[in-house]
Order: structure tokens, then C-alpha cells, then sequence
């Protein structure tokens, strides 16, 4: 019998397509189809450097194996085989094998790896994948609305309509936006991933259109090509992606979510999901921008009463000029209060610099009710209760 052999594979569920792992790779090993991205057995040497810049978890899968999975198999994977069961011999008395080399190989592939993303255990199940670069989705654009007043922050809102075509999406979810015309090599330009800003039953209930937050980007492919979309023009939509960054459907949870700018989409999504399932549990976010003019859906947001969520907008170059980690630890006794129930629940999305002063904050909040952050946040991220999407 062969020995068994560790493989790293790339769950297709999670996986958006942002190709970072592909463009990390020092080897090669990794590559895309219009299906999925695939990880090719004979060029991995297990260095590990895809694992961080993972924004999903999805990267962080390996198997013990006899015979690798091919790359074609891996391209029809429309989700993770289970890890096979391998007959492997006892080791004899004083060798220096272990006594579950298959355990041991897993183990040995993990060393260094991040915690893996979970969904909420009572999240609703999310459809994933069903349309690719070689057969995308052609949506209608129903409209297209500026959301801020800033002239340096162009943010619009953006509602695509799937006709007829099955499109079934979740809060938290994101799609991918195929740019018209060639890049610079003659080929189609990749999708851009966007979040998702509708609940899931449309922007319109029983509709089933989907909403977009996009900022116009100095240069920005996508951004600008969709920013300049007008009423009735057409776009190719791959997705849905995500399975992890998802709501829980018990209305009783508590929802913590922190974002800054675009980082709100998601966040929009399941307030309006809330409000429309009539959820008892109080949401509380924390909104950071420039100004109130550059700060998405601002109106809309003053709107919703105290009852249903405690907001906290934050901004940096105005008033108090304070970051969300400030505000944060500002309210302390309320965050803590959301940290030591077992039923809350933790978003945060939005640019990646924000991460750093988050997780200080929480770092200062989990000591003053007597816990250890980063013990703390595992047990949740394992739980499905702790969720962070940043670019």
C-alpha cells in the first residue's frame, strides 16, 4: 500500500473567487477555470503563504490521501470530498511511527494555519457557484443612485435585476462583476467581488433583485464601470459567493457589526433582513467614515428606531474625529455586556487597515470582564459567531 499523503485542497462553497491565494503562491501551484480555484498536488511544497492572505477560510482545507485529486477533479468539485477512510498498518513496538500517521499528517498541514470562518449554526444553507465566467448571469440594472455628498467619495447604490434566471442569495454574500472588454494579454477581464447589500428576498421584497455598494475608484475598472451604469443597460453577474460570512436565522441573536464605508453593504442586509423577519434581539453597529457626507446610506440609518439598533456613527475628520475601535472602547460596558453573551454574534467588513484597532479594542474590552481575546474570539469563530471580511 502507498503511504498516505497529505493534499491541500480549496473548498469550493467558500471560496469567492478573489484569486489572492493564486497571485500569492511562490510556486504556481495554485490556478483558476471559470468554475473554480484548484490547488495542483505536484507543485505544493506546503509553505503556507496562501493561508493569511485567505479572506475566507476557504484555502485552509487539506485530506490525507492515497492518490491526489487531479486538477480535473478539483474543477468539477461543487463541494469538499469528506476525508476518505485509509487502512493504514501498525506500527511495530519500538518503531518511531506514529499511531495515527493520518491524524498526524493533518496536524502537520494545519501548523500555522489561521482559525477557519464557520457559519452560524442556524444560518439558512447558501446556494454557491451556480454562475461562472464561461456562463454568466445577465442582469438588468433597475438603478443607480448616489448615496453621498462628498465629491471625493462617490458611493452608489446599485439594483440589478436577474429576470427570470434563478439567482437565490443570502445576506453576506457577495457576486462577481465581469468588467466589459480584454485586458492588456487579450483576455476577458476577471470578476469583481462585490457584497451583496439586499436581504434576501430583494431589494424589493418578493422581487429577488440584488443591491451593491460601489465606490468609484481613481482608475477603478469595475468600480467605474459600474458607477456609470445607467437604467435598463446589462451586466454579466458570476456567483453567488460566500458560505460563512452569513446571519443567523435565530431572531433572538444579538448582532455586533462594525464597518467603515462600503463595509456597510453586508450590514444594510441584515438589518433590512431583521426588520422584515421582525427579530426581537437589539443589533448594535458601529459605522465609521470621513464625514457624515461620505457616509453610506446616512438618512436611511437615522431612521431606524433606538429600539431595533443602537448606532454609533463615527467620524474621523469631523466633530469628535474618532475611529470605530475609539468609539468602541468609549462603550466599553455595552460591548463587553455583548461579549460575555453566548448569543452574540460579531461582523466586521470593510478596509483591511481597520482590522489592527479593532482587534486592539476588543483585545482592552475582553480584559476588563476577565477574558482572553484571542482564546475568546476562537471559541466563537468556531461557533460560527465571529466573521471578518476586509480588502
Amino acid at each position: 500500500m502507498n503511504k498516505p499523503l497529505k493534499q491541500h485542497l480549496i473548498d469550493p462553497e467558500i471560496c469567492i473567487r478573489c484569486y489572492t491565494c493564486e497571485m500569492t503562491c511562490p510556486v504556481g501551484a495554485i490556478e483558476h477555470d471559470d468554475n473554480n480555484v484548484v490547488v495542483d498536488a505536484t507543485k505544493c511544497n506546503f509553505c503556507m503563504d496562501c493561508i493569511p492572505v485567505c479572506p475566507t477560510g476557504s484555502i485552509d482545507e487539506w485530506r490525507v490521501v492515497e492518490t491526489p485529486y487531479s486538477l480535473e477533479q478539483q474543477y468539477e468539485f461543487e463541494e469538499l470530498p469528506d476525508q476518505q477512510e485509509i487502512e493504514t498498518a501498525a506500527p511495530s513496538e519500538g518503531s518511531d511511527e506514529v499511531a495515527d500517521p493520518i491524524a498526524a499528517l493533518l496536524a502537520e498541514a494545519h501548523q500555522g494555519a489561521g482559525g477557519k470562518a464557520r457559519a452560524p449554526i442556524s444560518a439558512a444553507k447558501a446556494a454557491v457557484n451556480m454562475y461562472n465566467l464561461g456562463k454568466p448571469a445577465r442582469m438588468t440594472v433597475q438603478g443607480n443612485y448616489r448615496l453621498t455628498d462628498d465629491p471625493d467619495h462617490d458611493v452608489r447604490h446599485i439594483i440589478l435585476d436577474p429576470g427570470a434566471l434563478p439567482f437565490p442569495v443570502l445576506e453576506g454574500q457577495s457576486v462577481g462583476i465581469i468588467p466589459p472588454g480584454k485586458d492588456a494579454e487579450g483576455n476577458a477581464h476577471l470578476p469583481r467581488l462585490y457584497s451583496i447589500s439586499s436581504p434576501r428576498d430583494g431589494e424589493r421584497p418578493g422581487y429577488h433583485n440584488i443591491s451593491l455598494t460601489v465606490k468609484r475608484e481613481d482608475g477603478g475598472l469595475a468600480s467605474n464601470y459600474l458607477c456609470n451604469l445607467a437604467q435598463g443597460d446589462t451586466v454579466n453577474v458570476t456567483g453567488p459567493f460566500g458560505a460563512t460570512f452569513l446571519m443567523p436565522n435565530d431572531t433572538k441573536a444579538r448582532l455586533l457589526m462594525i464597518c467603515t464605508g462600503t463595509g456597510s453593504a453586508p450590514m444594510r442586509a441584515f438589518t433590512m433582513q431583521r426588520q422584515r423577519s421582525n427579530a426581537t434581539a437589539q443589533m448594535t453597529m458601529f459605522f465609521g467614515a470621513r464625514t457624515p457626507d461620505s457616509l453610506p446610506y446616512f438618512g436611511p440609518l437615522k431612521k431606524i428606531p433606538e429600539a431595533q439598533m443602537k448606532q454609533h456613527l463615527v467620524f474621523s475628520r469631523t466633530g469628535d474625529k474618532e475611529y470605530v475601535q475609539d468609539r468602541m472602547v468609549a462603550e466599553e460596558e455595552a460591548v463587553a455586556d455583548l461579549l460575555a453573551d453566548e448569543n452574540t454574534y460579531i461582523y466586521i467588513c470593510g478596509l483591511k487597515g481597520m482590522e489592527e484597532g479593532v482587534e486592539l479594542a476588543l483585545t482592552s474590552i475582553s480584559e476588563s470582564i476577565g477574558q482572553q481575546w484571542t482564546a475568546l474570539r476562537d471559541v466563537m469563530r468556531e461557533e460560527g459567531r465571529y466573521h471578518v471580511e476586509t480588502y
